[in-house]
């Protein structure tokens, strides 16, 4: 009998230095996350930090639009603390999914595919599409891009835009698409025009007369006359998974984005940026 309380003693010793073991590492862990983010919910946003002036780096800071317009949505929040994350653009959205970011911020336009599988903010700019060719020529709807050649990151709007022109007219030349690596910047990309090698790029006008102007390319940038894309045509929008956490982050993003609007803050961001208001008026 005296056997057996005492194994009886050593189990209960046991099991007790386990829970406490247990509940010491918790607590470490919890302490460990809320040191880290100062007892607020971590937000970590990715983009691929080469689209200016929606998002750049400047001396290893996040810069652009998107960037400021976050920055202004999170200020001051006693609930969220924003993290930038640079990554490849087409890993922005797979990591979303994996949720290892929360937010995608990269000029994301709306697409159906993108629709069925992730949450949209309230647009936060405006632009056309616009096509990049050499100086002298002059391309302004897809059907003028039919047999010429371009590149484009797969998966991105502007890539469907071009498939899906392909798919829909069977009778014509097919525009020859050559699939870039993610990580060729579109910087990269349009002096492939001024070389030859491509004979347009399909972007929004915005980033496109930017850099043509940052960069001192002799091009030309024409806007898109056809309409793509319905009444979403040529809107910017962050977006979140479709998840619990993803609805929460959305309902309120959305709201100090209608905030943000009405203060004038997207407007003299857009300004500040853009060189013109490309904010009111959009819904």
């Amino acid at each position: 009998m005296i056997i057996r309380k005492e194994d009886d003693v050593m189990k209960l010793k046991r099991l007790l230095t386990t829970v406490v073991f247990a509940s010491v590492a918790f607590i470490l862990a919890a302490c460990s996350n809320q040191s880290q983010s100062g007892g607020k919910t971590v937000v970590k946003i990715a983009t691929d930090s080469d689209t200016a002036p929606f998002t750049f780096k400047e001396n290893d800071n996040f810069k652009g639009y998107d960037i400021d317009v976050i920055n202004a949505i999170f200020k001051d929040s006693k609930e969220y603390k924003v993290e930038f994350v640079t990554t490849a653009f087409d890993s922005i959205l797979t990591g979303v999914d994996a949720d290892r970011y929360q937010i995608a911020a990269n000029d994301f336009n709306y697409n159906e595919e993108r629709a069925k599988k992730y949450l949209f903010s309230d647009p936060i700019s405006h632009s056309n599409y616009a096509i990049t060719s050499a100086e002298g020529t002059r391309y302004d709807s897809l059907d003028d891009l039919s047999g010429k050649k371009t590149e484009v990151i797969s998966g991105s709007n502007y890539a469907q835009v071009l498939e899906n022109w392909n798919k829909e007219n069977p009778d014509k030349e097919p525009i020859n698409i050559k699939y870039a690596a993610s990580s060729t910047g579109l910087t990269t990309r349009i002096q492939h025009i001024e070389n030859g090698t491509i004979d347009f790029i399909l972007y929004d006008a915005i980033s496109s007369n930017y850099l043509i102007e940052d960069q001192g390319f002799n091009l030309t940038v024409t806007n898109v006359k056809d309409s793509i894309g319905g009444k979403n045509d040529g809107l910017e929008y962050l977006l979140f998974a479709n998840t619990d956490e993803g609805k929460d982050l959305q309902k309120f993003v959305n709201k100090r984005i209608k905030e943000l609007k009405a203060d004038g803050t997207l407007t003299e961001l857009s300004q500040n940026y853009f060189g013109g208001d490309f904010v009111s008026g959009i819904e």
